[in-house]
């Protein structure tokens, strides 16, 4: 009885497909747009096919010439190599990694902030990608699934890494926990105390978290030999994991942003994106994100920035940042480090120098010294742009957002929630009807102590006086 129960429901489920999916792409008007799970993408998108040049390669800091991929190999898995320098337009998601996306809730949901857009009274139509709707709370898994996947086929046992504020160091935990992985994170120091969440989140996938700098790398040694309370900063974090890595068997790094391959695998928000926009016949005006290394925008962006690229379309993008580490507001496009102990090779890319002394703000996550190589030649040719907010007024968009959408946002979100704010007032000012598209990258049900301190006048802003970039290719 039960089978033909089943059996029946299953004819009225499924009886039209077309029809399901259209009810899946168009709930509530165009309040939530869902793709079915069958609509997943099956490739990831690479930019670097519709680019009108190649990047500017890595550069070897002794010889000052292209970086040999195979010298990588002790660093990074070899298929992750070959991706960082692929230039096919498409690259397939091995179907393992498309399990675990939708393990993990992909497709994630397209939504409009109507609320938002009443209490601003603009004529504006806001639409956020729903990232952070993760087991993580944040779009990083997207690369760690695919990280973890590509060294576990490799033989490789053990993963290392840092991280920034905790949302990359939980993700790969728990891409490392499905792939039977170990995992080592080195967690900024500042945020490793300001988040002890995160830190529990980490370590409960089963991974094993440190703050950085810490006396397990002769580097970190060093560096508290100087300042035994040093904050600590994404730069170093890199380099300790990185020696790590070098000195451990079996071991191989992976990085959550920066690098081709790690926006390449993000790319999977922008490609959904696009199917849930064109099923609702919208076009966004303008495109916005927060920047740290720069893979959640990159992820979302990219795959609409390839119409700008080809003369299809006059969006614009707009890359946001905190003005405490101001790389491609006030950094310049150069080479450098990716680094502070000087281990990576050299990358071209918008920098403020892999030796500033990131603040201590509550945006961990945009701490870092340099950008994206792509994400910066793209702003160099002016594709992209970029605009800074002070910590105190990104919060305040925070909090209004939280009020009116309900769920608490990030402190690095909560860059772009501030640009996205500002421009539909302005549409409110001149009359107009854009359409504004934001990726929402992350929750804040962690940083609450960031919350509270805003709240209770406690939060600085900081601007640093003067800017040094070392040039090393003249």
């Amino acid at each position: 009885m039960y089978r033909n129960v089943l059996a029946s429901l299953k004819c009225c489920v499924y009886a039209s497909t077309a029809t399901q999916k259209m009810e899946a792409l168009t709930i509530r008007e165009d309040t939530r747009v869902n793709l079915p799970q069958d609509e997943i993408p099956s490739s990831w998108y690479n930019i670097q096919s519709d680019l009108s040049e190649p990047l500017p390669p890595p550069l070897d800091s002794s010889t000052r010439q292209p970086v040999n991929p195979q010298s990588l190999e002790r660093i990074f898995a070899k298929e992750l190599i070959r991706q960082e320098i692929s230039s096919e337009r498409s690259i397939r998601i091995p179907e393992e990694v498309r399990e675990a996306y939708l393990q993990i809730g992909r497709p994630t949901p397209l939504v409009r902030a109507k609320r938002l857009e009443k209490f601003l009274r603009t004529p504006a139509k806001i639409y956020y990608k729903a990232e952070y709707l993760s087991p993580t709370g944040s779009h990083k898994p997207n690369t760690a699934i695919a990280q973890a996947y590509y060294n576990s086929q490799q033989g490789t046992t053990r993963l290392v890494t840092e991280s920034g504020a905790g949302q990359w160091g939980s993700a790969l935990a728990l891409a490392s926990a499905i792939f039977k992985l170990k995992c080592k994170v080195y967690m900024v120091r500042i945020s490793y105390n300001q988040k002890p969440g995160r830190r529990t989140m980490i370590e409960t996938y089963g991974a094993e978290v440190t703050a950085s700098p810490s006396r397990e790398t002769k580097f970190g040694s060093s560096l508290l030999d100087q300042d035994k309370e040093h904050p600590g900063t994404l730069g170093i974090a890199i380099s300790e994991a990185l020696e790590d890595t070098v000195t451990h068997e079996n071991s191989r790094y992976c990085l959550g942003s920066v690098m081709n391959h790690v926006l390449l695998h993000q790319s999977i928000i922008g490609l959904e994106a696009r199917k849930q926009f064109e099923a609702i016949d919208v076009e966004p005006d303008i495109i916005a994100g927060c920047i740290g290394g720069g893979s959640n925008f990159a992820g979302f962006a990219y795959p609409f920035m390839t119409d700008k690229l080809k003369g299809r379309s006059n969006s614009r993008f707009v890359a946001c940042e905190p003005k405490a580490v101001p790389s491609t507001t006030r950094g310049v496009y150069t080479y450098d480090f990716g680094d502070t102990a000087e281990m990576t090779p050299l990358l071209k890319m918008y920098t403020i120098g892999h030796k500033y002394a990131s603040p201590p703000i509550h945006s961990g996550g945009l701490r870092y010294h340099g950008k994206a190589p792509s994400l910066s030649y793209l702003i160099n040719k002016g594709y992209m742009e970029s605009v800074a907010y002070h910590q105190n007024e990104v919060f305040q968009a925070a909090r209004t957002f939280a009020q009116t959408e309900g769920m608490v946002p990030a402190p690095e979100t909560a860059h772009c929630i501030k640009f996205v704010m500002d421009e539909a007032i302005k549409c409110r000012e001149s009359n107009e009807s854009k359409v504004i598209a934001f990726n929402n990258c992350g929750h804040g049900l962690l940083d609450f102590k960031a919350y509270e301190d805003f709240q209770t006048g406690r939060l600085v802003d900081y601007e640093p006086a003067n800017i040094e970039v070392e040039t090393y290719i003249k």
